[in-house]
């Protein structure tokens, strides 16, 4: 899908909205036709507001149900179980809604109670319709199994300080109520390394109780404060971007030092710029392959990642290790996978527009893929089918073992056997967790970091804007069958970085000291 609007309003909900509907294989780039406009007004009473949740509630619900993928699907029998679930508890919730920050709070009650990443609503409200965002002077951020402060204004508790407790709750207590039970699947391990900072955000939710006095212990002490809870400023911005996954750099490679080359793709989503340089990135690993070949070490930085189109991983990865190698070892992981498109009307037209757009966008191999998913659909559509079953090309049929995939052939080129160090972030999902498949086909592939998302097995999905244009519904068009990668299924780094900075710097610092290890001595 196309990215979710970052709006203040928007980022307040925590910059993750739980691995939430990113395509695995290209960016849905638009929304209906029908929902470009913004809502007119806003609800003018408590009452209103009360009956403003309760019918996008329904209207989400009932758009869900007409195109979700997973409202028929034999292997998640449980998905209209929690759809109504989701209903029940929004409804429940839009009942005691007076203001715009209760509807916001219904709607992320609907979405959460999901547990899907790819399915959902998001409202549409901005920064002016919401009580002004407050904080207490701090930042926070998880790492590992715990809450650390980042940063913090005069007054307030060290950089470092774990966050113990508040108001006599458990810091993970309070993450569960305060945070999992709006947005995010507490079950993600890579959750819990992007949203419980947001603890220390208020964004005004009326379900909620902010915490008043928390314990901390640093330097082998414990000590108490009382939050004062204030606008925010500067330094609450600027700390919140640093925190979140340290500096962004650009999409493109640079050479901290001689070999040691480091591999920028903080998007998948990449706008013209920057899928120019993707291919100027993989022009460059083909045309100087045995630079790479003589190498120390490649670092693929993923921070800041939140999925989009896994065109530009592939592409990347059959640059560095041969184009055979990788498709080999693809087709023998997904050897049983089939993908299933939802072929509603609604999802038909989506996938025409899309085919227009990635025609627009000179992407011809993608727009001749997504062009014959459009046809096969629109002829399932007419006979009836619940769904159009795109089933492989010959060509990409394997009998291999994943083992006997791994074998080179006379006509690969040279292998690249030098490390390869990938950073994880905690929201890496979708096509993000698409890379992940393609890189650790590949024995010298390590990922670094922190816990990946997961993904349900529902992807490419599209944005409908709800009639009262106060939110918008988040849909998927197809589903995975057979995926290796099962919903809910997250990569562990296997060197896991908790340093508070992960900052560039630090990364390097972390990555140099690996490969000392294995220096002989």
């Amino acid at each position: 899908m196309s990215a979710i609007p970052k709006s203040s309003a928007h980022l307040r909900g925590v910059l993750f909205f739980s691995a939430l509907a990113l395509s695995s294989l290209v960016s849905a780039r638009s929304t209906d036709t029908n929902s470009d406009q913004a809502y007119k007004a806003l609800p003018n009473s408590p009452a209103a507001w009360s009956a403003a949740a309760r019918n996008d509630i329904k209207i989400a619900y009932q758009e869900t149900y007409d195109n979700h993928p997973g409202v028929y699907d034999a292997q998640n029998p449980n998905f209209r179980k929690n759809l109504q679930r989701a209903k029940e508890r929004g409804l429940a919730l839009a009942a005691k809604v007076t203001n715009a920050a209760g509807y916001k709070a219904a709607i992320e009650r609907f979405n959460v109670s999901l547990q899907d990443g790819h399915a959902g609503a998001y409202t549409n409200l901005t920064e002016t319709d919401l009580p002004p965002l407050r904080w207490p002077g701090f930042i926070t951020v998880w790492r590992g199994d715990s809450l650390y402060v980042y940063a913090s204004e005069a007054g307030g508790p060290e950089s470092g300080a774990k966050v113990l407790s508040c108001d006599g709750v458990k810091t993970r207590d309070l993450v569960m109520k305060n945070l999992f039970a709006f947005r995010g699947i507490a079950s993600e391990p890579g959750a819990w390394w992007v949203l419980p900072r947001a603890i220390f955000y208020d964004v005004g939710n009326p379900f909620i109780t902010r915490p008043k006095r928390c314990q901390f212990a640093h330097e082998r002490r414990t000590f108490s404060k009382t939050l004062q809870w204030q606008l925010t400023n500067d330094n609450f911005n600027k700390w919140r971007n640093e925190s979140y996954n340290g500096d962004e750099l650009a999409v493109g490679m640079t050479e901290p030092r001689p070999r040691l080359f480091w591999v920028a793709m903080p998007s998948f989503q990449p706008n013209e710029k920057e899928r120019d340089a993707y291919r100027t990135l993989t022009a460059d690993i083909e045309a100087q392959r045995q630079r790479y070949l003589d190498s120390d070490a490649i670092v693929i930085d993923l921070r800041h990642n939140q999925g989009g189109s896994s065109t530009w991983s592939k592409q990347f990865a059959r640059a560095l290790w041969g184009n055979d190698r990788v498709n080999r070892r693809l087709q023998a992981f997904a050897q049983k996978q089939e993908v299933w498109w939802r072929s509603s009307k609604a999802n038909t037209a989506y996938l025409a527009d899309m085919v227009e757009t990635l025609k627009q966008e000179k992407q011809v191999e993608a727009a001749a893929e997504f062009g014959k998913v459009q046809v096969g659909m629109q002829q399932a559509l007419a006979r009836g089918d619940t769904y159009y079953m795109n089933t492989k090309d010959a060509s990409d049929e394997t009998t291999l073992t994943p083992e006997e995939a791994k074998r080179d052939l006379a006509n690969d080129p040279p292998a690249f056997n030098k490390p390869v160090y990938v950073i994880v972030p905690g929201q890496c999902a979708s096509a993000c967790l698409d890379a992940l498949d393609v890189f650790t086909r590949f024995d010298n592939t390590k990922l670094i970091g922190a816990p990946s998302s997961a993904d349900s097995t529902y992807m490419e999905v599209r944005q409908k804007k709800l009639p009262s244009g106060l939110a918008t519904v988040i849909i998927p068009n197809k589903m995975y069958v057979n995926r290796p990668r099962g919903a809910g299924v997250f990569y562990m780094p296997a060197i896991p970085v908790t340093d508070i900075n992960w900052s560039t710097a630090t990364f390097l610092k972390v990555i140099e000291s690996d490969l000392a290890s294995k220096k002989p001595r």
